[in-house]
């Protein structure tokens, strides 16, 4: 059994998802295991990964769009110290993921066809965000 480690950064520019599919793929292929568990980890309480359709880009938009409107940016929060985009990003991230668990088989995560790894950025300024990589196979 081996391991690998890697922390892949993202620039992000506002609010969004942001694809990370071909990367994180790239990155598992250059291990050179067949078999095994990735995990990726976000470092951050304001931005979060999900698994979602990669073919119709309105999928994201209307994602977007429904986060938007259970935690608005305007809404009364006590936590404000860090902006008014901050408090609702750290619901959004609560409420999606901050670690994913995939297969690795032949080489490859073990996505669907439709599926795509994204970065969900939830703040409105720019951000350079770390994902924590870690293979574990053969």
């Amino acid at each position: 059994m081996r391991q690998a480690t890697h922390t892949l950064s993202t620039e992000t520019a506002g609010p969004g998802l942001y694809d990370i599919t071909n990367r994180v793929v790239d990155w598992c292929r250059q291990q050179g295991m067949q078999e095994g568990l990735l995990t990726l980890f976000i470092r951050h309480t304001s931005a979060s990964l999900t698994i979602q359709e990669n073919a119709d880009p309105d999928v994201c938009h209307d994602l977007q769009d429904f986060f938007d409107r259970i935690a608005p940016q305007h809404a009364n929060y006590r936590h404000s110290a860090e902006g008014p985009d901050d408090m609702p990003a750290h619901i959004k991230t609560a409420l999606t993921q901050v670690q994913l668990t995939i297969p690795l088989q032949h080489g490859h995560p073990a996505l669907g066809t439709w599926q795509g790894i994204y970065l969900f950025e939830h703040r409105h300024h720019r951000h350079s965000r770390q994902v924590a990589m870690h293979l574990l196979g053969d």
